[in-house]
């Protein structure tokens, strides 16, 4: 079996898997109790927030842990349109699901959202939304890193134009950025990661919600560590995360690396190939390559890998297959590009026999569909 789908999620490793055990055996009570056991897990859940709060760059109380990214994503659309009738918001045609989906919803009820221009290099044009925003805009919702091209997005320059706006609030969904290359939150105002995507367990997630930032929670039920999600704090989840956090965080350069070889190394091998087209922009992110095959539908080349046992993806892992990909579509105005895109995601545990062995299978279905 080859993994070529790290994007979509990752193998926990040693260390995150022993202190999510630890915490688990030694903080038996519920940090909301107010007996010893309990203000014991309070403690600790305090320090683990204090220690990722200072990785992140950001104050304790400005983290929130989630289930993931879904729920973050989720949680910052709605609880900041939580008290408007109507508005303006700016995204984009790159967001995951857990972003588009609720654009889609406010849209229906009565929000204006308008899709920032996408230039020929997969990045999105802050010169787009400093044209597009306006007084009653809202909110502004870009990727860090989109999950399906892999194209690291001018961030800070965006960060400027929706400063300019003080009503306005910058979401940017981390997660395909955060573990994976040097990040900055600094002019964003709620933002999310998953530390499944970088070597964690699932089931959390890290949302950070800046201090002067007013936000309706998603969940109601009863006080917590947090004002902003109610419900028993998960502890060891919290104690996974912050593990996966600090791991990512010392080995980022020779991960980083690692993959880039890896990354150039399928680049120069594809070249072979007349009818393949790389969609991934030169500058995106290694980890992700993204490509099509003219004439195959994505769907097609992933069942015929598959068959292989190479693991691949058509779009996101929370995407619907069958139609073409919104990212691909942005950046080449051509369906059937669209349509025949897939996704290598890449690790630092990728091995080179892998590759090699990727490389023959990958001929041996290029040539079978292509007749």
């Amino acid at each position: 079996m080859i993994y070529l789908d790290y994007s979509a999620n990752t193998p926990s490793c040693e260390e995150v898997l022993l202190s999510f055990l630890e915490a688990e055996r030694n903080y038996p009570g519920n940090a909301n109790s107010d007996h010893t056991l309990g203000r014991q897990a309070k403690a600790e859940m305090a320090r683990i927030t204090s220690s990722v709060a200072d990785m992140l760059g950001v104050r304790a109380n400005e983290v929130i842990f989630t289930s993931g990214s879904s729920e973050s994503n989720n949680t910052a659309i709605f609880g900041i349109t939580a008290h408007k009738n109507k508005g303006h918001i700016i995204t984009t045609k790159l967001e995951h699901a857990s972003v588009s989906e609720p654009m889609r919803i406010l849209e229906s009820r009565g929000f204006d959202v308008d899709y920032a221009d996408i230039m020929p290099n997969g990045k999105v044009s802050p010169d787009s939304i400093k044209k597009l925003i306006r007084g009653d805009t809202v909110l502004v919702s870009v990727t860090a890193v989109d999950s399906e091209l892999g194209t690291v997005q001018p961030i800070r320059e965006i960060s400027e134009v929706v400063k300019s706006h003080p009503g306005c609030v910058f979401h940017v969904d981390a997660t395909q950025a955060e573990g994976k290359i040097p990040f900055s939150l600094d002019g964003v105002d709620i933002s999310c990661c998953s530390p499944h995507k970088f070597y964690g367990i699932c089931g959390v997630g890290i949302m950070i919600k800046k201090s002067h930032i007013r936000l309706e929670p998603l969940i109601h039920g009863g006080s917590s560590t947090t004002l902003y999600r109610s419900g028993t704090p998960a502890l060891s989840l919290a104690a996974s995360a912050e593990k996966a956090l600090e791991t990512a965080n010392v080995h980022l350069t020779e991960r980083y690396e690692t993959v880039k070889r890896h990354n150039d190394e399928l680049r120069e091998f594809f070249k072979a190939y007349d009818k393949v087209k790389i969609n991934s922009p030169s500058d995106a992110i290694p980890h992700i390559l993204n490509l099509s095959v003219d004439g195959i539908k994505g769907t097609v080349f992933r069942r015929e890998l598959d068959k292989y046992g190479v693991c691949v993806s058509v779009k996101s892992a929370c995407s619907s297959d069958g139609m073409p990909s919104d990212a691909v579509l942005a950046i080449c105005g051509d369906r059937r590009r669209a349509l025949s895109s897939w996704r290598i995601s890449l690790s630092h545990l990728t091995t080179t026999d892998e590759i090699e062995q990727f490389k023959e299978i990958f001929d041996r279905c290029y040539k079978t569909l292509i007749k």
